[in-house]
């Protein structure tokens, strides 16, 4: 069966969602500014996260952080199926305070795991899915989502706690500080190892010590995140390219492709309805 990727996108919530069949390499390493979580609808979905390599079956539900690196798969000849949805932190947390009396000022979302079989947890996924993905009634939408944070925080796997300081080192954090500022610029290593005080051999093990890649793999994926805004936006994709350093258009796509699993004609395409 070929590859095929179906995507929509709330309008009102942001919500994304995505159903998609992959068969051999699905996509490159890559991260995402949202929360994920999915289900594996067939197949054998096989993937690289948080240093370990996970293998989710029919019905497993696997979920990111935000900026997790994670990679795609199918180790079978039949491939694999997978539902997903995109949530924006700060609406998922806004939601969640909605829900509960009682939460700390300051919270995140911590996931204890990548995987979990869950066959509840799995049907609330769908049906949010299927909710979203295809438009039901407001009142139906937002139930589900309801009923599924619900579910997550009852099952233990994800759980809301304060805010703490940032436990990656103070250096590494500098420097994607630096990554940031210069998303739109075209910089070396040189010069962020110049900005960071240090030689660009160090700068690279202290920062892939504590986000498992290196600083220009980081840039390349935080360049690719506000791409994607840009582009279901609806902004030219030539323009596009040229705000985040790619050197023109085939440039741009040949990398949201591997990452995405499709072109960034076909996403804006499908964000623009």
């Amino acid at each position: 069966m070929a590859n095929w990727v179906d995507l929509a996108k709330d309008a009102e919530s942001g919500i994304e969602t995505i159903r998609a069949h992959f068969s051999g390499h699905a996509y490159d390493p890559h991260w995402h500014p949202q929360y994920l979580i999915g289900v594996t609808e067939q197949g054998h979905q096989q993937f690289h996260c948080r240093r370990r390599q996970v293998n989710s079956h029919q019905g497993h539900v696997f979920m990111l952080e935000p900026e997790e690196l994670h990679d795609g798969h199918a180790p079978e000849s039949a491939g694999f199926t997978y539902q997903m949805l995109y949530f924006d932190p700060a609406w998922l947390h806004t939601r969640m305070a909605g829900l509960y009396e009682k939460m700390p000022d300051g919270f995140e979302f911590s996931v204890a795991s990548t995987l979990t079989q869950d066959p509840q947890l799995a049907l609330r996924v769908s049906q949010a899915f299927q909710a979203y993905h295809f438009q039901e009634f407001r009142l139906i939408k937002e139930t589900s989502i309801d009923l599924l944070l619900s579910s997550l925080i009852k099952t233990n796997w994800v759980q809301v706690v304060g805010q703490t300081s940032d436990h990656h080192p103070l250096i590494a954090s500098k420097i994607r500080d630096m990554l940031y500022e210069h998303v739109c610029d075209e910089i070396g290593l040189d010069e962020l190892a110049a900005e960071a005080g240090m030689d660009r051999f160090r700068m690279n093990r202290i920062f892939k010590s504590a986000y498992q890649i290196a600083p220009y793999q980081y840039l390349l994926q935080l360049r690719l995140s506000k791409a994607r805004m840009m582009i279901a936006a609806g902004s030219p994709l030539a323009d596009v390219a040229s705000t985040f350093c790619f050197s023109d258009q085939s440039h741009l796509g040949r990398w949201f492709r591997r990452c995405y699993g499709m072109t960034p004609a076909t996403y804006q395409k499908i964000c623009s309805g």
